[in-house]
């Protein structure tokens, strides 16, 4: 599909005026080293935040068209972890789903994935903090002998879920294998309400979100890849955020809700690492 650069408005947010324009295909997400960690309550309003590259161009995940509601994202590292904030408009906050690996793909939520050669995590977090991660595997680099083996990444009794594609897609390099169970060790997740969670009764402004994950959880997906990374280094990321009703506040279908994303893909299939963003650490 040919790529049409998009300019996106401007976004106040929080006080701070953020502009962006992407291209779909050449998007590069920029995370700067925090001089201090912020603190993870779900409320990026520390000064490092302030200091963070923000990104606002995100687009529809199949077409590159522009939302109907706006999103902004920034991402921070350190010597211990990444660190994720997300800032969603939002006339009328809703999740229900509270605890860990919950389908929170279920309902509206904000999705984050971090790729390797051969595997991905994919990091899902809702209005109400809680966390739904997986980590997936190519099904050509599982098994005895091979990059992820027993007994760390062998199938067998573990709670899994396998995927070829979605939809109407069917990913050339064929089938992997998801890990529901292996939780991403050290994750702390936090989100906070502008408005009143669930309450269809008023008008909410939005929900914001904050992530720490820390380096040692990110060792599967390292790949001989300095942890922490170096400034200058570069690894496949990209941000979706996912809505279940239309710009009129009609439901949208459980299986085709708005798919927003900073890195389109040409297919409503989010778990295409190929098409993914570059995500470089800056100093």
């Amino acid at each position: 599909m040919r790529r049409v650069p998009r300019v996106l408005p401007c976004l106040a947010l929080a006080g701070v005026l953020l502009c962006s324009a992407a291209r779909a295909g050449e998007v590069e997400l920029v995370a700067r080293r925090a001089a201090q960690p912020p603190a993870i309550d779900g409320r990026p309003g520390e000064a490092a935040w302030g200091e963070a590259a923000w990104s606002t161009g995100f687009m529809d995940l199949v077409h590159g068209g522009a939302p109907w509601l706006a999103t902004a994202a920034a991402l921070l590292w350190d010597d211990r972890a990444l660190y994720l904030a997300v800032r969603c408009v939002e006339p009328d906050v809703n999740a229900t789903l509270a605890n860990r690996d919950d389908p929170l793909y279920r309902e509206n939520d904000v999705e984050f994935f971090l790729a390797g050669a051969d595997a991905y995590w994919e990091v899902e977090a809702n209005a109400r903090g809680a966390v739904y991660d997986v980590f997936w595997v190519w099904t050509d680099r599982l098994g005895p002998g091979r990059r992820y083996g027993p007994p760390d990444w062998d199938p067998a009794g573990r709670r899994v879920l396998r995927l070829s594609g979605i939809g109407d897609h069917v990913h050339p390099r064929g089938e992997r294998v998801g890990f529901i169970d292996a939780d991403l060790s050290g994750l702390v997740a936090a989100a906070a309400v502008d408005g009143t969670l669930n309450d269809p009764g008023d008008r909410d402004r939005g929900w914001s979100l904050e992530l720490a994950i820390p380096w040692a959880g990110l060792a599967p997906l390292a790949d001989g890849r300095a942890l922490p990374p170096r400034p200058g280094d570069a690894w496949a990321a990209n941000l979706f955020r996912f809505e279940f009703r239309d710009a009129a506040g009609r439901p949208l279908p459980l299986l085709r809700p708005a798919a927003w994303a900073l890195s389109p893909h040409g297919a409503f299939d989010a778990h295409m690492p190929e098409r993914f963003a570059r995500l470089r650490f800056a100093k």
